[in-house]
């Protein structure tokens, strides 16, 4: 089995592992190759999350 670490590669969609593809093409590194499957499902929940508050804050809704 391969070791880690493990990236993502936006250019392929696949995991990859150090020596794939240029850093520009890839998220990671991950320490688990789960961890690197579920990339893109972790960006959409970050984004949705800065986004929420994103609206709060512009609905004045900030916390100070």
């Amino acid at each position: 089995m391969d070791e880690g670490p493990w990236f993502y590669c936006l250019k392929h969609h696949a995991v990859e592992t150090r020596d794939g593809c240029a850093e520009r093409h890839r998220l990671g590194p991950y320490e688990a190759r789960t961890e690197a499957e579920q990339a893109l499902q972790k960006v959409a929940e970050r984004n949705e999350k800065a986004d929420a508050e994103d609206r709060a804050w512009d609905r004045g809704e900030g916390g100070d």
